[in-house]
């Protein structure tokens, strides 16, 4: 059965969907605050390589059981799998867990690279397994409300983009620093999924990317912690500038930098035909909007509307419609393509050549504005 055809048969269980999550690390808390409360989810088992982590998340959010990655991966009554797990191992969690029978919801970034990030998607639709993966920011009220004021024809036909992130980089905060300037993460990977996936939601599947990218030093230094004052190597670019022509024709422009003292983040503005609307931060689930109509000397603020409980919404819908038998909105496919359009994006900066971008993703159906979590609903 393919994963379509699987997401087009309900769920022959009822009640509260099982979820286990594997990886009991800093984000963990961040889900568990929603993954515990939300009615229509059940969190059986905690887990991790480090079982003493697991255990004292289980205690601090009363799940009845933790213990090793094979405990959540083998558990009768758990259907889904939260992997919330270093980046280098979230393609090997996602594969023993649709090897298992789980459906899985995967943390950013889908992969690391192409090759390992089709396999999974290969493996999954044989096995009609559903794949999930963050950012689920996209389902929030800001975003979401975006999305209404876009199609309403607010700002006519979108035709253009421009999104920033900028920031001196995490070393001077952060105690242990040097993953996030290692292969598979710097401004790029660690940031460019929200604002990615953000655009690929207003503007449709990206078709091919130019970029540069650069980095001002090759060393850095832990500024806090107890590794304060150690160095460790810049392996990737710490700055990128990146073109993205989208399928209907329009195009954005994105800066993803650790390199510069004024922050300016989450900044993200689409431009139409009769005005240019700028969302919130895409990292956040809310946040106003502001709407510059043509002719208007003046932005209009507008507050968003809608759920914006925070991460594991996306857990969530995948969870409901899974019973339904609907598709759920932050599907595999879309993770996948974030992750070939930021590999595309890495490949032009090198080669300093336009790329494609090959694999393509269905916009999302939108989120009802009354769509609540905490309503008990199977």
């Amino acid at each position: 059965m393919s994963a379509a055809t699987h997401q087009s048969t309900p769920s022959a269980r009822r009640g509260p969907v099982g979820v286990a999550v594997i990886g009991a690390g800093n984000i963990s808390k961040a889900y568990l605050d929603n993954l515990t409360v939300f009615p229509d989810l059940k969190v059986h088992v905690i887990a991790d390589l480090f079982e003493e982590a697991a255990e004292a998340r289980a205690k601090e959010y009363g799940i009845p059981e933790f213990g090793s990655p094979e405990l959540a991966l083998n558990h009768p009554d758990v259907e889904i799998i939260v992997n919330l797990t270093i980046p280098a191992a979230h393609v090997e969690v996602a594969t023993a867990a649709v090897n298992a029978g789980k459906h899985v919801w995967t943390e950013k970034p889908f992969s690391l690279d192409r090759e390992s990030g089709l396999a999974l998607l290969k493996t999954a639709d044989a096995a009609g397994i559903r794949l999930g993966c963050a950012p689920d920011t996209f389902l929030g009220a800001g975003l979401q409300t975006a999305r209404r004021i876009i199609e309403r024809g607010d700002i006519g036909t979108p035709l253009t983009a421009l999104t920033m992130f900028q920031t001196p980089g995490p070393e001077s905060w952060h105690p242990n620093p040097s993953f996030l300037f290692a292969h598979g993460a710097g401004p790029l990977f660690d940031m460019g999924p929200y604002y990615v996936t953000a655009l690929v939601q207003a503007f449709g599947s990206v078709r091919k990317v130019a970029a540069v990218g650069s980095k001002a030093k090759d060393v850095r230094v832990v500024g806090s912690g107890p590794k304060a004052g150690e160095e460790f190597p810049v392996e990737v670019p710490t700055h990128v500038s990146a073109m993205l022509q989208f399928e209907g024709g329009a195009s954005s422009h994105s800066v993803f930098s650790f390199e510069s003292p004024r922050l300016r983040m989450g900044f993200v503005e689409i431009t139409g035909t009769e005005g240019t609307l700028e969302l919130p931060d895409p990292n956040y689930f809310d946040g106003d909007l502001k709407l510059w109509r043509a002719g208007a000397e003046e932005a209009e603020i507008i507050p968003a509307t809608g759920p914006a409980n925070g991460r594991g919404m996306g857990v969530l819908d995948m969870a409901r419609s899974l019973r339904a038998g609907v598709p759920h909105r932050a599907q595999g496919a879309l993770a996948y393509h974030v992750v070939d359009t930021l590999v595309s994006i890495s490949e032009s900066a090198e080669t300093g050549t336009f790329v494609g971008v090959d694999s393509s993703a269905v916009t999302s159906q939108a989120l009802p504005e009354d769509w609540d979590p905490m309503a008990a609903t199977l």
